[in-house]
């Protein structure tokens, strides 16, 4: 993510939202349910002491995201002084309501995003019609008092930031030293640098936003904010239209996220959380800037592994197309016996290789049964993405086999397909194994189905952006692949810096589109070794989720809710915090680091 957030600085509210520190702030109702609400899930309670349950959570949650920003190397997501202020004005300006969200729940799990929503959002002025950041407002309240002090002087721009330290105040105007070296020796009525930020104080426009003002140092005039106009627009902002209008404008429109993508026959497992929870969060990101973004689930649905599973459900179920889902049964049982099967026994493999060529040569009964065993898959990958609140829409391997031939003829006509070894292959520079695209008997892999896939996405779905989210093992094969597609002008690249390089960029035909992977580390076991389906110990997607909503209503259980609350609140509460809890354990760690999987310490409450 880091190589993202200079583009997507101001993006705070929907981070914070999906990485969520909720097991921490769990003890008031509203923020509990949060979470859910925000999945647009169903009314849930509220709570008498509100607003000091809440302000009290801020505290804590601002806490908790400055140590997320400075583990997970997303710097540019950092504290802000005025934090505590508008956390409390949020909170001030709550109006409790049992039919919705409070905006001190929401504030509360976004403590940090307020603050940075009073720097950066676009706020309009219904009497006067001004529009800009609180710090333009700030900045045209200072530009008149410039003209007013200093008529003589009408190149002066206001120099306005927020103040380091809060104490001091919210917002400080730097004039004072730059005017002072402009007429020093003159015949001036200003003796110093502080006498002129005195004068500029003095000459400020009375305005509802401005509470009071101080001088410190050579002039420099520290600006306070009223608690009442916080109050009054912050809270608007957090839960009105005004929000979306911070969001920056992106140089794209349309942009493809690729991730979770598991395989067909394997059960999600904890392994596959990282790409899932970050692509997921990268989309939401995107989108809240206005981006069309296109969820792909890249799924595994075609290769050589298909043979054999078709195969066994033959053997094992003749009758399988009148007993339906029942055939297979559990998914991680099934692939596990077809793969046990099929490295003892020579005939059967013999034949689940055949029954391969019969696949991909279209025949109907091979047709059939693997949209069966893909639909089965399907449905326990929709259970596990529901519960996480994830959308995506599937386009896995099967779906570009068709357009290999077109992407084939491509990369050949730009001259980059060499035979080796009886294989077709691409020569990467800086890279000593080739991309194989055409297999020594004839099939295609990984590479020939990448390449497809990322020249349908530009021509095709018209992206202005691809990001792959994937674990940092996969970064040679991206960087191949990528460089192979520049090659062959599937697009142009970043642009690079210089006359000649710019000149080149305008004479490609190549269209210009980013492409970035965005690697992770690993989620290990207690092994130190990688997460694998076929591996007996490996744990669940879904009973990791089982086992976060089971602690978290045995939480709220022991503080008392299950008696203050209705049975469908309780457990909605729980289903929001058991989630949250899981996002955010995977969240606050470093994203390039890995980290070895614990229940204990990913479903901590405290």
């Amino acid at each position: 993510m880091r190589c993202l957030s200079n583009q997507l600085l101001p993006v705070v509210t929907p981070c914070l939202r999906c990485f969520g520190s909720y097991a921490r702030i769990s003890s008031v109702p509203q923020v509990a349910a949060a979470p859910a609400a925000l999945r647009s899930s169903a009314a849930l309670p509220t709570c008498a002491d509100l607003r000091s349950s809440a302000a009290s959570a801020v505290l804590r949650t601002s806490a908790s995201a400055s140590a997320f920003t400075q583990r997970s190397g997303l710097s540019w997501l950092s504290a802000n002084p005025l934090s505590g202020r508008v956390a409390a004005a949020v909170t001030a300006s709550a109006k409790p309501s049992r039919n919705s969200v409070s905006v001190a729940a929401m504030a509360s799990e976004s403590a940090a995003a307020a603050a940075e929503a009073v720097k950066s959002i676009e706020i309009g002025g219904e009497e006067k019609g001004q529009e800009g950041s609180v710090r333009d407002l700030v900045a045209q309240l200072v530009s008149q008092s410039l003209a007013k002090t200093f008529p003589d002087l009408p190149d002066l721009e206001p120099q306005v930031t927020t103040c380091n330290n809060p104490k001091f105040g919210d917002y400080q105007c730097n004039n004072a030293m730059g005017i002072w070296s402009r007429i020093k020796g003159t015949t001036t009525e200003f003796k110093n640098p502080n006498a002129i930020g005195q004068a500029i104080a003095k000459n400020l426009p009375p305005s509802p936003m401005v509470e009071k003002t101080s001088i410190a140092g050579p002039g420099f005039v520290n600006i306070v904010l009223t608690q009442a106009w916080l109050e009054q627009h912050v809270s608007g902002v957090l839960t009105g239209s005004g929000i979306a209008a911070w969001a920056p404008r992106l140089p794209v429109t349309r942009a493809v996220v690729d991730f979770s993508s598991p395989n067909i026959a394997k059960e999600m497992h904890v392994g596959h959380l990282r790409s899932t929870i970050i692509g997921d969060t990268l989309a939401r990101m995107l989108e809240y800037c206005h981006v069309e973004v296109l969820r792909r689930n890249h799924v595994g649905d075609w290769g050589t592994q298909f043979g054999m599973l078709i195969e066994y459900l033959f053997d094992k179920f003749p009758d399988w197309e009148t007993v339906g889902d029942q055939a297979i049964g559990d998914l991680q049982v099934f692939y596990k016996a077809a793969k046990k099967r099929f490295d003892e026994d020579a005939e059967f493999k013999d034949t689940a290789q055949k029954a391969v060529v019969k696949l991909q040569g279209g025949e109907e009964e091979y047709r059939k049964a693997w949209a069966k065993i893909c639909d089965v898959s399907r449905k326990e990958f929709d259970l596990v993405y529901q519960r996480l609140g994830i959308k995506l829409e599937e386009k896995g391997e099967s779906f570009y086999n068709s357009r290999i031939p077109a992407a084939l003829e491509k990369l050949k006509e730009a001259g980059l397909v060499v035979e080796s070894e009886g294989a077709q292959c691409i020569f990467v520079e800086g890279h000593k194994v080739p991309l194989i695209v055409v297999k020594s008997d004839g099939g295609f892999n990984y590479a020939t189905t990448d390449l497809t896939c990322l020249l349908y996405r530009i021509e095709e779905e018209k992206a202005q952006w691809i990001i792959y989210v994937t674990d940092v093992g996969q970064t040679q094969h991206f960087d191949m692949f990528f460089k192979a597609a520049q090659k062959a002008g599937f697009y142009a690249g970043k642009a690079k810096k210089g006359k000649a390089a710019a000149a080149a960029a305008a004479d490609s035909a190549a269209p210009a589109i980013r492409v970035d992977h965005v690697g992770f580390g690993l989620v290990l076991g207690e092994d130190g070794k990688r997460f694998r389906t076929r591996s007996s110990e490996v744990v669940r997607l879904v009973d990791l989720l089982d086992e976060a909503v089971t602690r978290a209503k045995q939480g709220l259980v022991e503080r008392g809710r299950e008696g203050e609350w209705k049975e469908e609140e309780v457990n909605a509460a729980a289903a929001a915090l058991g989630y949250g809890a899981v996002k955010y354990a995977d969240l606050k760690n470093n994203r390039l680091t890995n980290y070895t999987f614990d229940y204990d310490q990913m479903l901590d409450m405290k």
